[in-house]
């Protein structure tokens, strides 16, 4: 994977690091519903005239039937302060043991989801919903509609994220080797014009699209989130595992396929040891609103995963491409 050098880019982005949250930001939320606090894996959109948030909720715990890990679903009217408004839950065979890392995309009058199973090791999936209203989903009965094929991969497909790239639907997802220990994101492809069910669905590269090759990034690039600025498509990705610490970079690609770092540095790090976010900064999920401004949300935490938060930055673009607005 070819790396462009700082010098190069006249790379000005700022690292959102040890100095620079100490306290909680405007946006610090989590569900409480299970019994503490906990949020995970924010995709946000617009949708007629709200903005709603997917995001992964854990299990109650109480042995209660069909109980594992689901869906949340809230809205906001500033994107800092967010009401709950709705759940996706364990519904069908391939999900039974949960469902979470929802990727949502508006497309004509319709919120689709893509989401993943939980709970089945490498036989996880990527799975497909969608909805009038942005809260009652209807499933695909195909479903689990994704998983990768070849020697570079155990089969799983976890993180989904799909972006409209000409006459076809790029799906980025995150998977790992068939040892199972290092995590990489490989991409797949429908047609446009389709259902999306499973027999849409083509693995475009046999092998992952990138990979963690950089000290910060450990084992792990997972949690895709793609958005298109001209004719460059940007994706921001979590580097490392959950807490050790996770952080977010950025990459670029023209037709979706090749992906070139846009720095060897986090965009977005985790935070001071007393800081929200000190365990991680991680699974983005950008937002680009119609105003034109682009916000990158994100989880964090300060005690290694026993609770989660959702935060958001807004994200302003230069000529060598994006920053964090202090």
């Amino acid at each position: 994977m070819k790396l462009v050098a700082l010098a190069t880019l006249a790379f000005t982005a700022t690292l959102w690091s040890a100095e620079t949250l100490t306290a909680p930001p405007a946006m610090h939320w989590a569900d409480t519903s299970r019994g503490r606090p906990l949020a995970k894996d924010p995709s946000v959109v617009r949708f007629k005239d709200r903005v709603l948030m997917y995001y992964s909720i854990p299990p109650f715990g109480d042995k209660r039937a069909d109980d594992g890990w689901a869906i949340g679903i809230a809205e906001s009217r500033d994107l800092d302060h967010w009401t709950k408004v709705g759940e996706l839950l364990p519904a069908q065979e391939c999900d039974r043991k949960g469902l979470c890392a929802p990727g949502a995309w508006v497309h004509e009058g319709r919120v689709h989801l893509f989401y993943q199973t939980y709970g089945n090791g490498p036989k996880d999936a990527i799975c497909h919903a969608w909805s009038e209203d942005g809260v009652t989903f209807t499933r695909e009965p195909t479903n689990p509609i994704f998983s990768p094929s070849g020697a570079w991969t155990a089969g799983r497909a976890i993180d989904a994220e799909v972006t409209p790239l000409g006459d076809r639907l790029l799906l980025f997802f995150a998977t790992r080797d068939p040892a199972m220990k290092v995590q990489m994101v490989g991409v797949a492809g429908a047609p446009l014009a389709s259902d999306f069910s499973r027999a849409q669905w083509r693995q475009l590269v046999d092998g992952p699209v990138l990979k963690p090759e950089l000290p910060w990034e450990r084992l792990c690039i997972e949690a895709p989130t793609v958005v298109r600025r001209g004719d460059t498509l940007w994706m921001f990705y979590a580097g490392g595992y959950n807490n050790e610490p996770q952080q977010i970079g950025v990459a670029t690609s023209r037709d979706g396929l090749t992906w070139t770092r846009f720095s060897d540095q986090p965009l977005l790090a985790n935070g001071a040891p007393e800081a929200w976010n000190a365990s991680e900064s991680g699974h983005p999920g950008v937002f680009a609103d119609r105003d034109g401004r682009t916000h990158l949300f994100y989880q964090g935490n300060r005690d290694k995963g026993r609770t989660w938060y959702l935060s958001r930055v807004e994200i302003e673009w230069t000529t060598s491409g994006p920053v964090v607005k202090r």
